[in-house]
């Protein structure tokens, strides 16, 4: 599907829904400290933020900006041993977010700037999170596969620069 930005009186349109959100997760992935990749995530029902989530180190440790980075000493490939980053992904930052203030996220759609991994995935199908939307692919098949199995929506939408 094509979204045509047209200007009226010098003016740019409204952003479509997906594109507004998916925005919204690009601006929270500048609160990231991870290394090696800044993700954002917002959890969207009817229209309405419900949470947010970015990737970073559980609250109160220090962040991989200080500690730096295990995975890159050990020259971990992208999307592999995911079990040792010290950092949460923006994913389940933002349902862990939802669980802490008891903000059901069943039937809600999940705008992220990457491809969730297949631990954020297993996550997502448990949360009853029924869509994704996506700026970025991952190296992730498994995750792929275990959306499709569970009928969750994946959709990409390229990236749009906002101004």
């Amino acid at each position: 599907m094509k979204h045509k930005t047209k200007k009226i009186n010098d003016r740019l349109c409204r952003p479509k829904w997906d594109e507004y959100f998916l925005g919204i997760a690009a601006l929270v992935a500048r609160r990231s400290t991870c290394l090696r990749r800044n993700v954002g995530a917002v959890l969207v029902k009817d229209k309405r933020i419900l949470t947010t989530g970015y990737n970073g180190a559980p609250s109160g440790l220090k962040h991989c900006e200080d500690t730096g980075c295990l995975r890159d000493k050990l020259k971990i490939p992208s999307g592999e041993r995911h079990e040792l980053c010290r950092a949460l992904h923006a994913e389940m930052n933002a349902i862990l977010q939802a669980a802490q203030y008891g903000i059901r996220v069943q039937g809600s759609i999940m705008y992220c700037t990457n491809q969730p991994c297949v631990i954020c995935a297993k996550m997502i199908v448990n949360s009853g999170i029924k869509k994704i939307v996506i700026n970025a692919n991952y190296p992730d098949k498994l995750a792929k596969k275990i959306f499709s199995e569970a009928k969750v929506k994946v959709l990409a939408i390229k990236k749009k620069r906002l101004s």
